[in-house]
């Protein structure tokens, strides 16, 4: 139990905030998105980033870089679907936030606004980013993932431990997102906050397609 823990699951904690901590894009929209919003939103979306960085270290224990070369060729018509479907997200937002301003628009009229949609779109987000594959993979090779003595109890607990810090420093971040929110609550500062959020969404659209 001990060698699990030490050689396992604090690899995985450690790990996973090397992975989640860099203050990148999609962290920036997962504030802006629960400040226009709500805390429940927020969560779930930051725990649609957390179940995609648990499914790629999963993979990576078990396939590791095999499997990054077996997905390898989808990868470029994945990015431009996202892209596509980034694009008219941020479109969508920045229009319904300029033909709504001056009113009293609450959070459920938002295009992320339902805690489902929120986790989908963050899990389906933080999947086409191909960094967090070739990250777990090269771990995997590098014998950071786990002792082999452990076997499938040290790869469960590498991937639970990748869960838990991806998963608590994502809440921590919506936690700021409500925080924030709480004073925007004017027409205008939604406004600001929404177009915040529409460039955001344009910037990781142009970032897949220029990686493709």
């Amino acid at each position: 139990m001990t060698e699990i823990l030490t050689d396992a699951f604090l690899p995985g904690l450690w790990a996973g905030y090397a992975l989640a901590v860099p203050v990148g894009a999609l962290a920036v929209l997962l504030v802006s998105v629960t400040a226009r919003t709500s805390f429940r939103v927020g969560a779930s979306a930051a725990l649609g980033v957390a179940t995609a960085d648990g499914l790629y270290a999963l993979a990576a224990v078990a396939g590791g870089a095999a499997l990054s070369r077996a997905v390898a060729p989808a990868a470029g018509p994945l990015r431009s679907l996202a892209a596509v479907i980034l694009l008219a997200m941020a479109i969508r937002t920045a229009v319904r936030a300029l033909r709504h301003r001056g009113t009293q628009e609450g959070p459920a009229r938002d295009v992320l606004g339902r805690p489902g949609r929120a986790y989908l779109a963050f899990l389906g987000l933080t999947l086409v980013n191909p960094w967090a594959v070739l990250y777990f993979s090269a771990l995997v090779l590098a014998g950071g993932a786990g002792t082999p003595g452990a076997g499938a109890a040290g790869s469960a607990a590498f991937v639970a431990a990748v869960v838990t810090a991806s998963a608590s420093w994502q809440l921590f971040l919506a936690a700021g997102g409500a925080v924030l929110g709480r004073t925007l609550t004017g027409s205008r500062g939604r406004v600001v906050t929404a177009l915040l959020s529409a460039a955001v969404i344009s910037a990781l659209a142009v970032g897949l397609l220029l990686r493709g």
